[in-house]
């Protein structure tokens, strides 16, 4: 629905002929959109009532994911390939028929096993629905701000839900070998420590400038940026080795980790050149080197503990199953921090 305009552009478009302006036809692509996206979501949330019977939660849930996530790659690949009008719209519409159809049977699906959950995950289940819309219109608005051609936006628009379809299969297959509700808080801490972290570093770091010149200037964003954030990376995951706090039981860890994202304006507002929106606050070395320091050994210190704690808040057989769990929850929060890193600059 948030691609319409993409669509819009590639189906209604006009060209010169002797002189003259010819208009191609009209396809009402949203009024198609908005049938053939309901239609089958009615169809398909009924037939869903009866499927569960024989076929099992699991090959509904993974296998709508699969076949979503392969029509999402599809719809990505159509943005290179030059198609004649009506062909493209017929394939658009049946993308977006069998799209909503598996979203049907997926929404159904999850519905029944939220139902097998303590009551408060369905709260959450319906605003994480109300969440994905908003989501969706932010993409569209940072491929509108990229200022890239309409094709490369595009591209990268519907390359995001492929993403976003791949991590909801990988967290469904997941979800059965989570063995305790303790390992959720520390592999939030990881992933929200390292999405900070990645999000300013090195994407913004390494565009400080600094107020000296002379041959410090090249040696700058070496020391002040890369050795220092290494350096006091090593430092804060070596002092866990000495002192453990907070305690893996306390509520102050998750906490603590949630306000290192203080970093992110504090080092968006260091002198990084060019600038777009934000002011200038410390054009100062020495407070650039300051934050980078706290920044470092701090995001050191809590990937750490948060490593270290998950084996210990499961019982001893389930040790491995939580260390696989915590790699794939680091992972989760590089690429996140990645792929932040990008509207983070802009604003600088």
């Amino acid at each position: 629905m948030t691609a319409s305009m993409y669509f819009n552009n590639r189906l209604n478009t006009s060209e010169w002929s002797n002189g003259t302006v010819t208009t191609r036809k009209e396809y009402y692509f949203n009024n198609w959109m908005t049938l053939l996206s309901q239609l089958p979501l009615l169809l398909f949330t009924l037939l869903n009532s009866f499927l569960y019977q024989w076929i099992s939660e699991k090959m509904r849930i993974a296998g709508s994911l699969v076949f979503i996530l392969l029509l999402f790659i599809l719809t990505a690949v159509l943005v290179k390939i030059p198609m004649e009008e009506d062909r493209f719209f017929s394939v658009t519409m049946a993308t977006i028929w069998f799209i909503n159809s598996f979203g049907a049977v997926l929404q159904g699906s999850l519905f029944g096993l939220v139902g097998l959950l303590p009551q408060r995950y369905s709260a959450v289940f319906m605003s994480g629905q109300g969440l994905a819309g908003t989501f969706a219109a932010l993409a569209m608005i940072f491929a509108i701000a990229s200022e890239a051609d309409s094709e490369s936006a595009a591209l990268g628009y519907f390359i995001t839900p492929c993403v976003g379809t791949l991590v909801t299969l990988f967290s469904y297959m997941l979800l059965p070998k989570l063995v305790s509700e303790c390992i959720w808080v520390m592999a939030f801490c990881v992933t929200f420590v390292f999405t900070v972290t990645l999000s300013v570093f090195p994407a913004v770091t390494v565009d400080v400038k600094t107020v000296y010149g002379g041959k410090w200037e090249r040696y700058f964003i070496p020391v002040v940026c890369f050795l220092f954030f290494n350096l006091m990376d090593f430092i804060g995951r070596t002092v866990t080795l000495v002192s453990k706090w907070p305690s893996k039981d306390s509520r102050l860890f998750p906490l603590l980790v949630v306000c290192r994202v203080i970093f992110v304006p504090l080092l968006m507002m260091c002198n990084v050149q060019e600038r777009n929106i934000m002011p200038v606050l410390f054009s100062d070395d020495f407070m650039f080197a300051a934050i980078m320091v706290f920044f470092s050994v701090s995001s050191g210190y809590f990937v750490c503990l948060s490593m270290t704690y998950a084996p210990q808040l499961v019982e001893p057989k389930d040790g491995e199953t939580a260390g696989v769990l915590m790699a794939f929850f680091l992972a989760l929060g590089l690429s996140l921090g990645a792929a932040l890193s990008f509207p983070l600059r802009f604003l600088v």
